[in-house]
């Protein structure tokens, strides 16, 4: 079983690949599409959660998604013609830093995926220079909500506090216009839904190669999140509009 195969199991219960529970996602969306007949895209888009719940709730949209992951964009082209909206998605397999649009879009997204910039000032421009004029960026990403112990700052990097990421906010020529910070509820929830679906698997193919690899990870993870994260990491996502 390789990453991509992991992480489409393990996101089985939680398509959404963020601590956000489904009524946070439908509030952020409200917030964050500014055109319902505009055009959104998704740097890092996996099965394309974000993109399908857009394409629903907001008939006229058009969407795009760039992501490496042939077997998630596969999945997200599957369920987009299950929902009836696959004649408005287009999906890129590609990496996200090198995609090219000369049109612009009104929304850019990037939640949970600015590993793939190397952290939150590469996803702002990265996800800043797609906008087309009046359009928006709804980013989500991780922080320290209390001072990392040195085991916490190898595991997840030095992201800094959530004064830190505003900083980064507003030294990137942004402000943000609206916010979700996880509640530990969220936060408990992904965790316990995505660790869960691996080792449910494992325990449902008890004779697949992988299922000892999948059940370690599982383990690993859980011991990872009640041991470092639970204790010390938050989750911020926002709306972001650029200055004039």
């Amino acid at each position: 079983m390789n990453r991509e195969q992991m992480s489409l199991i393990a996101h089985a219960d939680h398509p959404i690949a963020a601590p956000l529970h489904d009524e946070s996602v439908a509030a952020l969306l409200d917030r964050a599409v500014g055109r319902e007949d505009g055009r959104l895209l998704d740097l890092g888009c996996g099965s394309g959660e974000w993109l399908l719940r857009a394409l629903v709730r907001f008939p006229r949209l058009r969407a795009v998604g760039v992501d490496l992951s042939g077997a998630a964009l596969a999945e997200a082209r599957t369920r987009a013609e299950r929902l009836g909206v696959g004649d408005r998605l287009t999906l890129h397999e590609q990496d996200a830093g090198e995609f090219s649009d000369p049109d612009g879009f009104d929304l850019v997204l990037c939640v949970g995926a600015a590993h793939a910039f190397d952290g939150l000032p590469g996803t702002l421009a990265a996800t800043a220079k797609h906008l087309a004029p009046g359009g928006r960026l709804l980013v989500g990403d991780g922080y320290f909500e209390l001072e990392p112990n040195e085991e916490a700052k190898e595991m997840l990097g030095d992201s800094g506090d959530l004064p830190t990421v505003m900083r980064q906010v507003a030294d990137a020529g942004l402000v943000a216009v609206h916010g979700h910070l996880s509640t530990r509820r969220e936060l408990d929830a992904y965790e316990w839904a995505w660790t869960g679906s691996l080792a449910s698997w494992a325990l449902d193919h008890p004779g697949d190669p992988s299922a000892p690899l999948a059940l370690e990870t599982s383990a690993r993870h859980r011991e990872e999140w009640l041991g470092v994260y639970r204790s010390s990491w938050g989750f911020v996502t926002l709306v972001l509009r650029p200055l004039p």
